[in-house]
């Protein structure tokens, strides 16, 4: 791995804070990144953010193919001129951003589902995961880098103010574990905070058909949009477009208290609570009734 510091020298760049651009410096991490991803030679690795190269050049060694995709314009020639020097042939540059490539449409062209790997820019990893998740028949394993203050919020578990809207999606359709914490020491420029590498596997069932699961998403929306209150409070007024006595119902329906609030339910609760909402909000009207 070539020091990032006499890369960006050599090029004479300097890392865009507006990407949120942090290059990793220890080449063990980057190691240990794609050792946990368990990548083959039979495999189609998708790198979000190849920044200079410290996860394509390991992550390609291994692969059959590997897509890096990488925003910036000014790093292309770079990692083309990082591989060139390491004899990588089997990578292909994106240059694009990453919430404009069709990931299913990737692992189409290859025949086979992918590896995912990335150090994650913060701004828009939340966005990344919501891809990743509207994505996952694509993908085999993801194995990604995330703020610390992120990564605690996807692992959390209900009761707690970490867990969310995130934690309810993507604990619905994965297996996610904390791999490693990564000292913010480790990267050029230096963070602000630590970082942790999560492992995803979406290995759970498909789970709702997607009409079922879009209406799962804004259930969860709803009743995290006013985290403070009571969830019959919450799904009162939102989107949903149900009034507090049909908050109160649907929840009894659910078995769920209403004076509960988002934070303390677990998937299976939600996932109780929007069967239950569905069946109310597409039931026969009846006088005075609105249907969605």
């Amino acid at each position: 791995m070539t020091s990032p510091h006499a890369l960006l020298k050599a090029w004479n760049i300097k890392a865009n804070k507006r990407l949120g651009q942090n290059f990793l410096t220890d080449p063990s991490t980057a190691a240990m990144i794609v050792t946990r991803a368990s990548v083959s030679y039979k495999d189609v690795v998708l790198e979000i953010g190849a920044g200079l190269g410290a996860l394509t050049v390991p992550a390609a060694r291994l692969a059959a193919k590997l897509y890096a995709v990488e925003k910036d314009s000014r790093l292309v020639d770079l990692l083309k001129a990082e591989l060139l020097a390491n004899n990588i042939t089997n990578a292909i540059l994106l240059n694009k951003n990453i919430l404009q490539v069709d990931i299913s449409a990737l692992a189409a062209e290859s025949n086979r589902k992918l590896i995912v790997l990335g150090n994650l820019p913060y701004n828009i990893s939340s966005q990344v995961l919501v891809q990743l998740i509207s994505s996952r028949t694509a993908v085999k394993r993801a194995v990604l880098m995330f703020q610390l203050e992120l990564a605690q919020r996807l692992t959390a578990d209900p009761g707690g103010r970490d867990y969310g809207r995130l934690s309810v999606m993507i604990q619905y359709c994965a297996t996610i574990r904390s791999i490693s914490r990564v000292s913010a020491n480790q990267f050029t420029p230096r963070p602000k905070v630590d970082s942790s590498v999560l492992e995803i596997d979406f290995n759970k069932s498909k789970g709702l058909d997607a009409d079922d699961e879009l209406f799962f998403f804004k259930v969860i929306r709803a009743a995290f949009g006013r985290r403070r209150k009571m969830l019959k409070n919450s799904l009162a007024g939102s989107a949903l477009g149900i009034d507090a006595d049909g908050a109160r119902q649907a929840l009894a329906e659910a078995r769920i208290e209403s004076s509960r609030r988002a934070e303390t339910l677990d998937v299976a609760e939600f996932l109780a609570l929007s069967a239950s909402l569905k069946k109310m909000l597409h039931r026969p009207s009846t006088a005075g009734e609105t249907i969605l």
